[in-house]
């Protein structure tokens, strides 16, 4: 999770609402944007995007 939060500060957005499932919400919209910008590749696209979607997950259980 740490990883995903550093890549996308590492393309200028930071992302902290207080609300966890809002802000993973965001990392996915924001890591789908630098996808299709392509300034992320395919791999880091899908792993970042596996990362989030487990933490999700995790949430709910």
């Amino acid at each position: 999770m740490f990883d995903v939060m550093q890549l996308l500060k590492k393309h200028g957005t930071i992302i902290y609402t207080k609300d966890r499932g809002l802000d993973l919400s965001l990392m996915e919209d924001e890591l789908r944007e630098l996808y299709e910008w392509k300034m992320i590749d395919q791999t880091v696209f899908q792993q970042a995007l596996l990362i989030l979607r487990q933490e999700a997950s995790g949430r709910k259980e």
